[in-house]
């Protein structure tokens, strides 16, 4: 015989869901934590490899640039490659462009120039993206286990309303106060990463900036040293 539409809510009504809830909000505040500091690790990384990509201050680079200038001014390629490969300097965008575009000195300028942008996108800013893709997604995903947090308080009120007519106010609370509760720690997590994930795009750009200025002046020198060596180079 099948039950009638209120017969299968009543008997949805008895099922007790109090342990299934209590564990759903247990994992609700583990994925937020989990989510929080894994975010913040990956903004931490990515501002370590960017400082690391980068040259701590224009100083430090003009030097690098009339070193390197000095040996491509003597044609001296292999003199400018030792110079990028310094233990210091190695693990920095611009020396590792730069022994790339010497490596590939007998190519035309204008080729030169895309196979420097193809490497910096494949070697340098894919790691960038794929750190900011994660913050992102745990941008994105905070709120809504913030708002999966409240359906579940508001579910766990709800049964309790329904359940009995004295209805205790501490117990009612609780499952207020944790709907609530998870919307701020969702959004909690997901503003911070705002901020600091503009940060790190800050940070990148002026990499990006970094590597422009320098590598327009470094591939200027290399064409004026590919002409000096009787290398073919056309624009």
């Amino acid at each position: 015989m099948s039950l009638t539409l209120s017969d299968q809510v009543a008997v949805l009504g008895e099922i007790d869901l109090t342990p299934i809830l209590s564990v759903l909000g247990y994992a609700i505040y583990a994925a937020m934590g989990i989510s929080f500091a894994y975010g913040v690790f990956c903004i931490i990384v990515l501002i370590r490899r960017v400082n690391q990509k980068s040259f701590p201050g224009r100083e430090a680079a003009e030097l690098f640039l009339d070193d390197v200038g000095e040996q491509l001014d003597a044609s001296n390629f292999e003199g400018a490659i030792e110079v990028c490969d310094s233990p210091e300097l190695w693990a920095r965008a611009v020396p590792q462009l730069i022994t790339v575009a010497i490596e590939n000195r007998n190519k035309p300028i204008r080729k030169i120039r895309q196979m420097l942008a193809d490497f910096y996108e494949r070697e340098i800013v894919a790691e960038f993206d794929s750190r900011l893709a994660w913050v992102n997604t745990i941008i994105k995903s905070a709120p809504m286990l913030g708002l999966l947090g409240t359906v579940v308080g508001m579910i766990g009120a709800f049964r309790k309303i329904a359940g009995t007519t004295d209805v205790d106010a501490s117990a009612l609370a609780e499952d207020i106060s944790f709907a609530l509760l998870t919307t701020a720690c969702g959004l909690a997590t997901a503003i911070p990463l705002v901020v600091l994930s503009n940060v790190g795009n800050v940070r990148i750009t002026k990499l990006q900036g970094s590597v422009d200025e320098v590598m327009g002046v470094v591939l200027d020198d290399l064409e004026a040293a590919q002409v000096r060596a009787g290398l073919h180079s056309v624009r």
